[in-house]
């Protein structure tokens, strides 16, 4: 019948995958659209205020269970319960307890910002870990935290959506990076390092192509420290956009507490106190005290 649209056996019209997510566009039309949004449990994920303040979302949740701190009060949604936003001011953060089936509408399209050229860039993250086994998911596990930082520093909507993608691609220049480098268990040769810390600048190339080609910056500084001695290009201070510097505290974080080859990773809080040691130095206090406080809510550090 003109006008019917069955979705059979999981039809959809356009899929984008990414290591932590699934969202599958179910149908547009009038400017609205119906997305289907899978995503992995431990997940933190966000509602961030539209560019039209009269849009609405709406939330559905079709299976598993995610929770919303609100203040000092932590809220449980399970399957068949929803949540909708409109005249959103403020980001929303919400964590996926299991697995998460949501069905979302918005008034507004959104898939297209994300679909094809989010999709290459995952593909060559994904690339990238099959290189280097020990760098499994740790793309995700930066973008994580890079998330739990923001939401205690209450970051813009534009600089929350920046973060959000630059931390899950910060490695991507690393394709250029050869495996037995990758995967050497003595230490780098200086011809060697050199040819690791190209990834930062290939990184940068390689988004431009893509709609957040705005996230460029934050990935060729992802390796900057506040007293100049990172790199590429050796910034200091307010030269390194805040994005960076939270990607930054971030990666170290991860890498540090991460098994490699030669090392049995070090317990969080060592290294988080490690970090802390080069507040102004290396890193942001403000970022380290948000990231230490988010830790601490989390359970993941224990206060004493």
């Amino acid at each position: 019948m003109r006008g019917l649209h069955l979705g059979i056996n999981g039809i959809f019209l356009e899929k984008t995958i990414d290591e932590s997510s699934e969202l599958s566009l179910l149908a547009r039309g009038d400017g609205s659209e119906v997305i289907l949004q899978k995503i992995n449990a431990e997940k933190t994920f966000y509602v961030f205020p539209g560019e039209h303040a009269d849009t609405m979302e709406f939330f559905f949740i079709l299976e598993g269970t995610c929770t919303y701190d609100k203040k000092d009060e932590r809220i449980s949604l399970h399957t068949g319960d929803y949540f909708y936003v409109k005249d959103l001011e403020d980001p929303v953060y919400f964590k996926a307890q299991t697995d998460v089936s949501i069905l979302w509408f918005s008034t507004q399209p959104f898939f297209h910002f994300i679909s094809k050229s989010i999709e290459n860039l995952t593909a060559i993250v994904k690339q990238i870990e099959e290189k280097d086994q020990y760098t499994y998911q740790h793309s995700v596990r930066v973008q994580d935290y890079s998330l739990k930082i923001a939401k205690e520093l209450q970051l813009s909507k534009d600089k929350l959506e920046n973060l959000y993608f630059a931390s899950l691609f910060h490695d991507v220049g690393k394709i250029n990076t050869p495996a037995e480098i990758m995967n050497k268990t003595g230490t780098l040769t200086e011809e060697e390092f050199e040819i690791v810390k190209r990834h930062a600048a290939d990184g940068y190339d390689m988004v431009q192509s893509s709609y957040y080609d705005q996230i460029g910056q934050i990935i060729l500084q992802h390796h900057e420290r506040l007293d100049g001695s990172g790199y590429p290009n050796g910034l200091k201070g307010d030269q390194i956009i805040l994005e960076a510097q939270i990607i930054s505290v971030a990666d170290t974080f991860d890498a540090m507490t991460s098994d490699r080859p030669y090392r049995k990773g070090m317990d969080r809080k060592q290294s988080l106190n490690e970090i802390k040691s080069l507040i102004g130095v290396h890193y942001n206090r403000d970022i380290v005290e948000a990231f230490e406080k988010a830790l601490l809510a989390d359970g993941l550090i224990d206060p004493s």
